[in-house]
């Protein structure tokens, strides 16, 4: 492979000491930041080593520290992308230290955590880095032991002769090899030689998890702190008219209660400031508690910006749009209208799903110290780098300025894309005069969004007198956006085909949530496509593989974005593992989606309790996600991808009344509970020596479908709308 993919892809930096060895990589296009220590106490640190961002390094003794790239949201990528590091470096996985580090623009690009593509994205990069160190550490070593550097082999940290039968580990050549040619050309491992990828490794920073130590951003503590809250509207649709604080000031601590603009006039925000209402009242004072207490003492007047929105309205608009909105044609294929009117059966069905919070287990906050001079921040975000450049705008600063530190954070799914809150900290510190910590209370997070979309979509499929598929038809609207994906499957399987799109305006804030619209659109689509298989009168499986071997045989256009083989490979391996072809005796659902670059298929195995609701018993998982970096933290994401899909989908929900959310808490918002979870979750990795795609998201969308066409089985009765606990069963 060429190391010269760009002139920061690779940098070298040598101990002034002479004892350690430093080595600094670009991720390129990969989605992500830097390192934070997670090592075993009884690994020896050395005695001699570089302190810089964003670098391999060695020490004296051979201890290795790898940094990871990328914000950590539990996705278990600070385990797995120092794997991929250490695998090609050829070190013993034991000697190594990893850390978490900070926004570095210089060594990293797109650092991201969303998409589910850490792994693809820093697949070929954080290889090269691995193979280009060992590279230079075997040309030391050969200038040391006087023998050719072909001669030489290197295993777990320690480099070989055989012939001489001499070695000598990296700590030792570390100093020599820095000041070696960075090679243009390095040989990458054969897959079948790996010794660390592949094998399951536990989450580097789990003891610290579970022993309490400060890990996340609320876990932030810094020398005359101050902490604040922020008090806004209490519904979509108002905006900040004025207030009174003479109460709220009074009382214990608080040190000052102000407005902010987190968008004032003039000034150019990010994409990913878009989640935050623009002016707010911040209550600053010396404890969380104070602060909680006071922003209940504030007395605030709002004015009406816009309309108030309530959830009855807001589904009687949506479903007129669907009737009779003007919709924009987003894929067609064939005659539609005319094989809709020859079919010998037509069959029809609407889905819905309702506004739904991100819930993550740990609220939103941000630590901030802005002077004249610079800003420190340091939280959980998702997005630092649009973060520096709105900090950068609102202060006008260079971004040498400021510093975003990475923590890890307590859940994502989405919500932490937007760094509003991370706006809003510094804001408040800059006017405070004071290092701040911003916490969010569950009710601010919760009611003030931002949402998953609620959605709508029209299905209408048309079967000739042989049961064929000959006709298909998707309609879909939503807040802000539709959720089809016109080029996915059944796109390529059917002749005449027809996808149309109606975006719908709110107040309400929207944005991504775990796996964006396939959250929605996979479970409605593969219900809708067990209907048609039942109206053909063929096996569910049966019926998709069909189109399946249409679309691996004789494609229906040219932009189909899935491979069919690779989708219809999921769905032969779970329908074997799961023992669909046996007389299982129970209700089952199965379902089958691609998004995010991977396949996964799913067979959901149900029972009903006592009052007759669904309880589900088992799953199993296929899964083609290329190779698999670290089983045990795949494995973690696709349970936990299930557990996710299957709560919300039964229970979840956000409805509002006149603009105002109806749940602030968990006393009164429904989440899956422990005993609520799947007995058990098999999952089925393909093994194709494939490269790595996406894995944090892919498991949860079809897993919506295989329940609603698992509790079809069990009681006879279709459910077309979320939450299926509560939504009406339609026959």
């Amino acid at each position: 492979m060429s190391t010269n993919k760009s002139r920061r892809n690779f940098l070298k930096v040598s101990a002034a000491t002479g004892g350690g060895f430093m080595l600094g990589f670009s991720i390129l296009t990969s989605c992500e930041p830097k390192p934070v220590v997670a090592m075993e106490p009884e690994l020896v640190m050395p005695e001699k080593w570089m302190e810089l961002n964003g670098f391999i390094k060695i020490g004296d003794n051979g201890v290795v520290t790898i940094m990871s790239p990328n914000p950590e949201i539990g996705q278990n990528v600070k385990t797995a992308m120092p794997m991929i590091i250490a695998e090609e470096l050829d070190v013993d996985w034991k000697n190594v230290v990893v850390e978490q580090g900070k926004l570095d623009t210089e060594n990293f690009e797109r650092q991201i955590a969303g998409g589910s593509q850490s792994i693809r994205h820093g697949w070929e990069p954080l290889r090269n880095t691995g193979a280009t160190a060992r590279a230079m550490l075997v040309s030391a070593a050969a200038e040391k032991l006087e023998v050719p550097a072909g001669e030489l082999r290197t295993e777990n940290g320690v480099i070989h002769h055989d012939a001489s039968g001499k070695s000598i580990g990296y700590g030792e050549v570390a100093s020599l090899a820095a000041t070696m040619e960075v090679p243009t050309e390095v040989e990458l491992k054969d897959p079948k030689d790996f010794k660390i990828i592949g094998h399951g490794k536990k989450n580097v920073d789990a003891k610290k998890i579970a022993t309490g130590k400060p890990l996340f951003g609320i876990d932030v503590q810094r020398e005359g702190m101050l902490y604040a809250g922020i008090i806004h509207p209490p519904a979509f649709g108002l905006e900040l008219k004025s207030f009174d604080a003479a109460a709220a000031l009074a009382m214990p601590g608080i040190t000052d209660v102000f407005s902010i603009d987190c968008a004032p006039e003039g000034k150019e925000m990010q994409w990913s400031d878009g989640a935050t209402v623009r002016k707010q009242v911040a209550v600053v004072g010396k404890s969380t508690w104070q602060v909680m207490q006071a922003k209940k003492a504030v007395t605030v007047e709002w004015a009406k910006a816009s309309d108030a929105e309530d959830t009855a309205g807001h589904k009687a608009k949506m479903a007129d749009l669907i009737a009779n909105g003007k919709a924009e044609e987003a894929r067609r294929d064939g005659d539609p209208e005319a094989a809709f009117a020859s079919a010998a059966k037509i069959v029809e069905a609407s889905y819905s799903a309702p506004f739904l919070p991100h819930n993550t287990m740990e609220p939103m906050n941000f630590f901030a110290h802005v002077t004249d001079e610079k800003a420190e921040l340091h939280g959980p975000v998702q997005t630092p780098e649009f973060l520096e450049k709105s900090i950068a705008t609102l202060f006008d600063m260079d971004p040498a300025q400021i510093e975003v530190g990475m923590t890890r954070m307590g859940g994502g799914f989405g919500r932490r894309l937007y760094g509003s809150f991370a706006v809003e900290a510094a804001l408040i510190s800059k006017q405070a005069g004071a290092p701040v910590k911003l916490v969010y209370t569950r009710e601010d997070d919760m009611t003030q969004g931002t949402y998953r979309p609620d959605y709508l979509v029209k299905y209408r499929a048309g079967l000739d007198a042989d049961g064929k598929l000959i006709a298909f038809h998707v309609r879909g609207t939503g807040t802000h956006g539709s959720p089809i994906f016109a080029n996915r499957f059944p796109a390529g399987t059917v002749d005449n085909y027809l996808a149309e799109n109606i975006s719908m305006d709110s107040n309400i804030s929207t944005g991504a949530w775990r796996a964006p619209r396939s959250n929605f659109i996979a479970g409605a689509e593969q219900a809708f496509l067990d209907e048609v298989a039942e109206a053909a009168g063929k096996d569910p499986i049966d019926f998709r593989l069909e189109l399946f071997d249409r679309a691996i045989k004789d494609p229906v256009g040219e932009k189909n974005d899935y491979d069919a083989e690779r989708y219809a490979g999921v769905l032969k391996l779970v329908r074997k593992e799961s023992g669909w072809d046996g007389d299982a005796g129970e209700a089952r659902g199965v379902a089958a989606y691609y998004c995010h670059n991977s396949y996964v298929a799913q067979v959901l195995h149900l029972e009903l309790d006592d009052n007759g609701n669904p309880k589900v018993d088992k799953v199993d998982c296929a899964v083609d996600c290329g190779i698999v970096v670290n089983p045990e933290g795949a494995r973690n994401q696709i349970e936990g991808g299930i557990v996710d899909g299957i709560g919300h989908a039964l229970y979840g929900q956000m409805t509002f009344t006149d603009g105002k959310p109806d749940h602030q808490n968990f006393d009164s918002y429904r989440l899956i509970r422990h005993a609520e979870a799947p007995r058990e979750i098999n999952t089925y990795f393909v093994d194709n020596g494939i490269k790595p795609t996406g894995l944090g998201e892919p498991s949860l969308p079809p897993i919506m479908g295989a329940l609603a066409n698992a509790i079809y089985a069990a009681k006879g009765e279709r459910v077309y709308d979320q939450p299926f606990m509560g939504a009406a069963l339609r026959g």
